[in-house]
């Protein structure tokens, strides 16, 4: 039976895959399904943040050299990586571009590994944007799970301007937890972004959002 470590940004997607993912990997077979954030000991006290590649390539390569039979993965948000991590020279402005980044991270992470090692035993994934973007996958039940309900055509007004949820997101200004908060001021992130995911669920999320979708269905495949 499969183990699996997500690697994740901070304590909103580490709530997230409690709440909302390990039920259906579980579902799947799997016997053991967690999170750990990335941040240093300081970054955690301001909820958040990742350290530099190196650093956070030695937390992944250590817990699949202690681990031999676990899987790793990440969750965390392209624009929130530090300078310099893998792949980021080449990322375009296009869509596909967290692809690049997601491989460029498994290639290093084997070379770490060395020979021998499964490379399907490390499946990254690198968010567009920050986690709130998911929560547009469905805007009446995000407003019904923030308590809401009024706040449904607004958020659907946002929504309707992009190709996807995953798309939401123009400049460090507009990103999709800072557009909840000029709607709801009081919104708290690391609570009610994960319970309205619970609210929305895991298919409506899968099927709003493409680049979610392949790493969910990566999973399934082990």
């Amino acid at each position: 039976m499969a183990r699996i470590m997500i690697h994740v940004e901070g304590q909103t997607e580490e709530a997230f895959v409690d709440s909302v993912l390990a039920p259906h990997l579980y579902n799947l077979g799997y016997s053991s399904v967690s999170a750990r954030m990335l941040g240093g000991s300081q970054v955690r006290k301001t909820r958040g943040g990742i350290r530099s590649w190196p650093a956070v390539r030695k937390v992944i390569v250590n817990h699949l050299k202690e681990d031999r039979e676990c899987i790793a993965s990440t969750m965390v948000d392209f624009y929130g990586l530090p300078p310099k991590w893998p792949g980021q020279e080449s990322a375009g402005a296009e869509f596909v571009f967290p692809n690049r980044i997601e491989q460029a991270m498994r290639d290093d992470v084997c070379r770490e590994m060395g020979a021998g090692f499964n490379p399907d035993r490390f499946i990254p994934f690198v968010m567009l944007h920050e986690f709130e973007a998911l929560l547009f996958s469905d805007c009446e039940l995000l407003a019904e799970a923030v308590d809401h309900p009024d706040l449904a055509s607004p958020l659907r007004a946002i929504r309707d301007q992009f190709d996807s949820p995953e798309h939401i997101d123009d400049s460090p200004e507009t990103a999709t937890s800072k557009r909840l908060k000029l709607l709801l001021p009081n919104y708290a992130k690391a609570v009610q972004g994960p319970e309205a995911a619970m609210a929305i669920g895991l298919d409506t999320i899968i099927d709003q959002c493409e680049h979610f979708r392949g790493w969910i269905e990566r999973l399934r495949s082990v």
